[in-house]
């Protein structure tokens, strides 16, 4: 197997170095400039140590993962286990995933290899390599940011039981912090037509009406009040009496938007 040292060692010092600063992203930990182009040029090293080594495959493997493990620990910054743990965790997850597209990728393009001892670097065009690390990357980045937002928008998502004369429904609250309805100096939450049905009856009574801003234009909507409403947040519920509906666009995941000043002390 022939090997270019040059081409070799940036090589796996860029996709090192990419993989790390993904990992850290994702992790949440900030990146620190020097601990990265430390543990990438670690990566570079390694690459050109591993071919001259006359080891069994499964050591090669054992290697292989405790140079892993070296790369994470000089890139990461801290006196907790956890960030160590969680990045290193995604590194190797992004590793093999990268590498799987790799060898999806060498494999279209018909690049030679040899089993057990990996593709050979001379074969491989470099545009062909950096490309897909490229976008890679930006998938990753990019599913790293819709995981966040869903993450966060399962977290505002809570348990609401609300009660008005005899009648008792549960539904699923939207802590929206774009909400900032009030009618007469009192929060209000919006809800669909059919869930006021279903709260207060053909007998429902209007408190009076409110003008309702959407993406739409304005509107204006009629105010109901709901004698008790309870807010699971947290672990603890929190109650309010006497708490004001208005009729607006809801969602299907959940039946209610909270005015989060309901959960202020």
């Amino acid at each position: 197997m022939v090997v270019y040292v040059e081409a070799a060692f940036l090589e796996n010092f860029l996709l090192d170095g990419l993989l790390l600063y993904l990992a850290l992203k994702c992790a949440r930990i900030k990146p620190s400039v020097w601990r990265l182009l430390l543990a990438a040029a670690a990566g570079g090293a390694e690459a050109l140590l591993f071919p001259v080594l006359k080891v069994p495959v499964w050591a090669a493997y054992l290697m292989k993962i405790a140079g892993g493990v070296l790369l994470v620990l000089i890139a990461v910054k801290g006196k907790k286990c956890k960030p160590y743990f969680v990045a290193g965790a995604i590194f190797f997850f992004l590793t093999f995933a990268l590498g799987g597209l790799l060898t999806a990728a060498y494999s279209f393009f018909g690049v030679e290899y040899e089993e057990g001892n990996g593709f050979l670097v001379e074969r491989a065009p470099v545009g062909l390599i950096l490309g897909g690390a490229g976008v890679f990357a930006v998938a990753v980045a990019e599913l790293a940011k819709y995981l966040y937002r869903y993450r966060k928008f399962k977290r505002e998502l809570l348990p609401c039981k609300l009660k008005a004369g005899e009648r008792e429904v549960r539904w699923t609250g939207y802590a929206d912090s774009g909400n900032n309805l009030f009618y007469h100096g009192n929060p209000v939450c919006v809800t669909s037509a059919a869930a006021i049905f279903a709260l207060f009856g053909r007998g429902a009574k209007e408190e009076g009406r409110m003008t309702v801003g959407t993406v739409n234009g304005s509107r204006t909507s009629p105010v109901f009040v709901c004698e008790r409403m309870e807010i699971c947040a947290n672990k603890e519920t929190i109650t309010r009496q006497n708490v004001y509906l208005t009729v607006g666009e809801v969602s299907p995941e959940y039946g209610l938007i909270l005015n989060t000043a309901l959960m202020e002390a």
